[in-house]
């Protein structure tokens, strides 16, 4: 059964998510002189702008598309990697705290979607594959 507060909370978190790496993957796409100054005062190359703007924009759709559960999944992780990087770039290279901080909101604002997502949205690794999936011979079922 869902629960409304839960569905809610899900498409908050996870708007907000969806918003902050769309704004934040354009602005490093455009390659603006604030962003190139900020990415070169953390020691990264300016070129790092179009990498990292590139998975972020795509990001959002992995998020809101429906299904899509095990992409869904990296989408997760790969902004778990760029947010506590993000951190700790910006601890390592002594910015102040409020620098270091907002990427921890970030981080804890994708924890809540994660954890919010409904379970059309979850991957279940043990779940059985759909009866159009082929099969797959393992080598037991393989006579010698």
């Amino acid at each position: 059964m869902k629960s409304k507060p839960r569905v809610i909370g899900y498409w908050v978190t996870t708007g907000l998510l969806a918003a902050a790496f769309l704004a934040g993957g354009a602005a490093e796409l455009a390659s603006g002189t604030a962003a190139v100054a900020s990415t070169l005062a953390l020691g990264y190359p300016a070129y790092f702008l179009t990498i990292l703007g590139a998975w972020k924009v795509l990001s959002v759709p992995a998020l809101l598309a429906p299904r899509l559960a095990r992409l869904k999944e990296w989408a997760y992780a790969g902004i778990f990697f760029d947010l506590t990087g993000a951190a700790a770039s910006h601890a390592f290279s002594g910015d102040t705290p409020g620098k270091i901080a907002t990427p921890l909101v970030l981080l804890a604002i994708a924890a809540a979607s994660w954890a919010l997502r409904p379970p059309s949205r979850s991957w279940k690794p043990d779940a059985p594959l759909p009866k159009s999936a082929p099969a797959v011979a393992l080598p037991k079922d393989v006579a010698a």
